[in-house]
């Protein structure tokens, strides 16, 4: 128990990654109620942008200098990705089968890793990722990392530029409008196409600096990276109640959490000694959701059908 501090930080850590990746599922599902099952690999290519960055700069730059660059570069790169794969991939299948958008979507996901393995420099192998470097910050009653803090401050400020930036201006009201009723926005002078494009890169921008935290706390970047990144972050959206942006994060607290406290302490359940570590922590991820959904289906922030009609 004295350390669970520890664990919570690092769970509340992990599921605020898993959100700010999530936001991409469920900004585009809200609006043109597809799965991007492709978004994992646009965080990943938000990572290799950021470490290109990172490798363009002369030896001996300070971090300090660097990340502000990584920044602007793995979110330009992830938002230019993710409005290609929209216009390309999905605005043509746009009112086809339901079926269409997603089988493409799948596809594009294993184009774009292969893309990437193929043409990246050494990118067959993980690729090491600058670190924050310097010592932990004792709270007293909690021990944080840099990368850590890295998340906790960039998570919230995300959030809150997203928030207000759908809340206050007219783009996103636009957005909310098309969510409720993207026939009837059109009809009222709504440019859908436009906001349809503003999701994509808006989520695409969060999962690139989602990219660059994993990136700092685990020291690479790879080419599969986003596969089970992206996995975990629809989880989070589904769990949160995939449409609402709030509950993405919320979702993300919730499985980020729960694979901390499962990894920490099943293992010292009797009988449940096997089911414990790192290994099983997917397994807890999912057995969480099952058990949220079977309870409440629409997610935790999800808005019941009843409701809507």
């Amino acid at each position: 128990m004295q350390d669970l501090p520890d664990q919570l930080a690092n769970g509340l850590a992990l599921g605020a990654l898993y959100g700010l990746i999530a936001i991409g599922y469920t900004m585009v599902y809200g609006i043109v109620q597809l799965i991007n099952f492709a978004h994992g690999e646009i965080f990943m290519i938000g990572g290799f942008g950021a470490l290109t960055a990172y490798l363009w700069l002369p030896d001996g730059t300070g971090l300090a200098v660097a990340l502000p660059l990584m920044i602007l570069l793995g979110v330009v790169c992830a938002v230019l990705v993710a409005i290609g794969a929209e216009r390309f991939a999905y605005r043509p299948l746009r009112g086809g089968p339901r079926l269409s958008p997603l089988i493409t979507a799948i596809g594009l996901s294993l184009a774009l890793q292969q893309a990437v393995w193929a043409f990246y420099p050494d990118a067959k192998k993980a690729r090491p990722f600058p670190q924050i470097g310097g010592s932990d910050f004792d709270l007293g009653f909690v021990t944080l990392s840099r990368e850590d803090l890295f998340i906790f401050v960039s998570a919230p400020v995300c959030m809150l530029a997203l928030g207000l930036f759908v809340a206050k201006t007219r783009t996103g009201r636009a957005m909310q409008a098309t969510s409720q009723d993207p026939d009837t926005a059109k009809l009222m002078g709504v440019n859908t196409d436009r906001i349809i494009v503003m999701a994509f890169a808006i989520g695409a921008a969060f999962a690139a600096i989602a990219a660059i935290a994993q990136g700092f706390k685990t020291g690479e970047v790879n080419f599969r990276m986003g596969f089970i990144a992206g996995l975990k972050a629809f989880t989070a959206a589904v769990l949160g109640g995939i449409g609402n942006i709030y509950g993405a994060m919320v979702g993300g607290l919730v499985l980020g959490v729960a694979e901390a406290m499962a990894t920490a302490y099943i293992g010292d359940i009797p009988g449940l000694e096997q089911f414990g570590g790192g290994s099983w922590k997917d397994v807890w991820a999912f057995i969480l959701l099952i058990l949220v959904l079977l309870v409440r289906p629409q997610g935790i922030l999800g808005e019941r059908l009843a409701d809507r009609a």
